[in-house]
């Protein structure tokens, strides 16, 4: 069973119905509450305004958020007071360790309802979920189902709805601490960073328009540094960018990678959790959306104040699909034929393919980064 999900959820359920018949109750004023969850980078990252907002309406309170064991290390500083506990589906030590804990009085799932089991297992007193999540069995631990946004809306500020109340403040750098780095490569002063790498073929953009945006950069002045994801030098080989410019493919740390976007002028990057990253940071972004949605994964209100600018082709005829999270959310226009075989898989990244280089450049310009 080494590496498998079963024991986890072998846990949590038996867990669950052990308390299942315990008296359950709304509390007034929680002093411990628990975020719950097990996301990707950029959706962890999102999840920062459901932190704030929580901070901001239980000043007082012990909050709590579970992350992956990759990501722990950005959240050394505790941003809004939050303690970070590392939650790996494959190693059931951590669901020992968060029942552990002393229990909590609100646990909030901001995505996969299907973590309700583990909160109720840890006994967590009220579990407050989204609505519509399937199959239906996710959803029967859950005490209070709140409706997804009927609106046009980015996923930090839908989770932050998860909590009653004024939307929080807008984020600013200072609310989330750097995190140490162990240490730092040595990159020109004032660069870009150009992280080419994604998730999926489907969301990488061309190599030669890499490269000629890469060359407009040089033309004004801008030094170039190349960065992409553990396991993706392959996509930086594809590019073939000149020797001259710095690499930073897959060798970094989250931490030391912060750093280097602190110390940049301007990120360029599809809709990845760097973009996210980029965005906690506060260096200008410029996003490329392909598959994805730009209204979902965008700024929001919550972090409208950092800089940046999203790039898309919208609407773009086969984004068309409306399944977020497992739900079903009408008015969102997304893809997510990355996977599976032919014809559920997309054969290629045409939405990609369809923004073009000088669409990245006017972006870039009209963050006022770059020389004129």
């Amino acid at each position: 069973m080494a590496g498998s999900r079963a024991p986890m959820r072998v846990a949590s359920v038996a867990g669950a119905l052990a308390r299942w018949g315990l008296r359950r109750r709304p509390p007034a004023a929680p002093r411990r509450i628990l975020v719950l969850h097990h996301l990707l980078l950029g959706d962890t990252l999102m999840v920062t305004a459901l932190l704030a907002k929580l901070r901001a309406q239980y000043p007082d309170a012990q909050i709590a958020t579970t992350v992956a064991r990759p990501y722990a290390p950005l959240y050394a500083g505790r941003p809004y007071g939050v303690t970070a506990h590392v939650l790996d589906p494959r190693d059931v030590a951590t669901l020992r360790a968060l029942a552990a804990l002393p229990r909590f009085d609100l646990a909030i799932l901001p995505a996969d309802n299907r973590w309700s089991w583990l909160a109720r297992a840890i006994g967590a007193r009220w579990i407050v979920g989204i609505a519509g999540d399937r199959p239906g069995h996710k959803n029967w631990p859950v005490d209070e189902l709140v409706p997804y946004s009927q609106v046009p809306t980015s996923f930090a500020d839908t989770a932050a709805e998860l909590v009653a109340g004024a939307p929080p403040r807008r984020y600013r750098t200072t609310d989330w601490p750097a995190p140490a780095a162990a240490g730092r490569p040595k990159l020109p002063e004032r660069c870009a960073v150009l992280h080419v790498g994604a998730s999926s073929p489907l969301k990488q953009w061309p190599p030669e328009r890499w490269r000629a945006l890469a060359q407009w950069l040089a033309v004004h002045g801008v030094p170039v540094v190349w960065s992409a994801g553990p396991g993706e030098a392959a996509i930086l080989d594809a590019i073939a960018p000149p020797r001259t410019d710095a690499r930073i493919g897959g060798t970094l740390s989250l931490p030391e990678l912060w750093h280097v976007l602190a110390g940049a002028r301007l990120l360029v990057c599809p809709d990845t959790g760097i973009a996210h990253l980029g965005r906690v940071v506060g260096v200008p972004t410029v996003a490329l959306f392909g598959p994805g949605s730009a209204v979902i994964c965008g700024a929001g209100e919550f972090f409208a104040d950092m800089p940046g600018q999203a790039v898309t082709v919208d609407p773009f005829p086969c984004r068309d699909q409306t399944i977020q999270f497992f739900r079903d959310v009408p008015w969102a226009r997304r893809c997510e034929r990355l996977h599976g075989d032919p014809p559920q898989r997309c054969p290629r990244a045409r939405c990609m393919e369809a923004i073009e280089t000088p669409a990245v450049i006017a972006a870039i310009a009209g963050l006022r980064v770059v020389p004129d």
